[in-house]
């Protein structure tokens, strides 16, 4: 069995942070102490250094675009990068080609997944306007939940008929994820650019063209209905001040009917950044204003936002570098997110227990995911270790997503990843990944 003693880590876990010592044991956390002797002579003993450990991130919402669009990324090319950045479970989206709306569609990305990916995994059921049989079939024990795209985006998966979509919301106990964009809204606002620029819009009206009032409208309408039909709602991606106002932190997460994510792409940047960064900061939801990015540190922080997330969603350098009307929306971050926020913790803005609250607890908890997302005994050893005192620069020597460059290209940061644990198996090390597969498909306690 494989034995590996971590040594002299500060650990974070559930709100503190305290020194000790972790021995995992095959794919489990045996134990926790404020110091542990090896137990054999196999057992491989790692240094921390007092560096902390971390459990892995659960990233809730990623595009690994497999199958159908994988000239841009897959499962195995990403989820590499995702072990590198210190996420080890993710959860897919279903605007994959075919679209994954059918069980039989949604279990051959889970074969997928079983043969090539390094983290653990899970896969979204899709709706759509027509396929409320095949949701209602979805598995709760070993499907994340149901992603429901309530503003157009890749793969074209628009649910617009309300009664399809009250009969969704009514019909299944699942969580229900959610992209908000009023479609009506975007369409309205685009033709105004479009009669003032014809084809040559700038890029810079973005967070214009698929404005406050779009987001707004969307998630106010799916709430309404969460809270009329009693459906567990799930939404994702939040970009808007406004928004804020939709959701409570007066209540504990474990009793929220209606939750809430943002991504690291608006905590990062703004409106101002379009000019310098173009459709490499091409988003939807956009990229909103600086009073946007501040309403939303502020609800990460007292709670009323409670997971981070990346939404990564890689294309070629390519397809990013047409005019603004032809790039598609979308980045890949999975690699950079969990150093990004530690950067936000060099500058002050947040505590490194709250990062792993809201990147590996909160995950876990909203999705009720198995023996995940804590430092405890008995759960699986997805485990990180960071190094605060290392930095780095972010350049295409050393971005690992299929698609080759990264938003964050340039950005120095303090941080690095020194090692990232997968059920127990150490599949990164020394900046590099190991050719393990160590990933299993994420079960749910529900």
């Amino acid at each position: 069995m494989n034995t590996v003693l971590i040594k002299n880590a500060k650990i974070v876990n559930e709100g503190r942070i305290f020194e000790g010592d972790v021995l995992i044991e095959g794919e489990i956390i045996k134990e926790i102490a404020e110091s542990i002797s090896h137990k054999s002579s196999n057992c491989k003993i790692i240094d921390a250094e007092g560096n902390y450990l971390i459990p892995g991130a659960i990233d809730d919402q990623v595009h690994f675009r497999e199958p159908g669009l994988t000239h841009k990324g897959d499962i195995a090319s990403e989820s590499r990068a995702a072990v590198a950045g210190g996420i080890t479970s993710f959860i897919e989206q279903p605007n994959t080609v075919p679209n994954a709306v059918t069980q039989e569609l949604l279990e051959q990305k889970y074969q997928i997944a079983s043969q090539n990916s390094y983290a653990n995994y899970s896969f979204m059921m899709g709706g759509t306007n027509d396929n409320l049989e095949e949701v209602l079939k979805t598995n709760p024990k070993n499907v994340a939940g149901i992603k429901l795209f309530l503003g157009s985006s890749t793969g074209n998966m628009l649910v617009d008929n309300e009664e399809s979509l009250e009969k969704i919301f009514s019909s299944t106990k699942m969580l229900i994820a959610v992209h908000c964009e009023d479609e009506t809204t975007i369409k309205t606002n685009l033709e105004k650019y479009k009669a003032d620029f014809g084809e040559d819009i700038p890029v810079t009206a973005h967070h214009l063209i698929r404005s406050e009032e779009a987001c707004y409208l969307s998630s106010s309408k799916a709430i309404e209905l969460a809270k009329k039909t009693g459906a567990r709602l799930h939404v994702f991606h939040l970009s808007t001040a406004k928004e804020m106002e939709l959701f409570t932190n007066k209540i504990p997460l474990e009793n929220k009917m209606i939750t809430a994510e943002v991504c690291i792409h608006h905590l990062w940047f703004t409106n101002d950044d379009y000019a310098t960064k173009g459709n490499f900061i091409k988003w939807n939801p956009a990229v909103k204003t600086a009073v946007d990015r501040d309403a939303l540190w502020k609800a990460l922080l007292d709670d009323t936002i409670d997971v981070i997330a990346t939404d990564h969603a890689p294309h070629t350098l390519e397809e990013k570098s047409q005019k603004y009307m032809s790039a598609p929306s979308g980045g890949p971050l999975v690699q950079h997110a969990v150093v990004a926020m530690f950067e936000a913790h060099h500058q002050g803005k947040i505590s490194v227990e709250k990062i792993v609250e809201k990147m590996a607890h909160n995950p876990a908890k909203i999705f009720k995911i198995e023996n995940r997302g804590f430092i405890k005994e008995g759960y699986y050893a997805d485990l990180v270790i960071v190094n605060p005192a290392k930095p780095w620069n972010v350049n295409k020597d050393n971005i690992l997503y299929k698609c080759g460059w990264s938003p964050l290209e340039g950005t120095n940061f303090k941080s690095r990843i020194s090692h990232t644990f997968v059920n127990g198996q150490l599949v990164y090390e020394n900046a590099k990944v190991k050719e393990i597969k160590a990933g299993k498909r994420l079960l749910f306690d529900r």
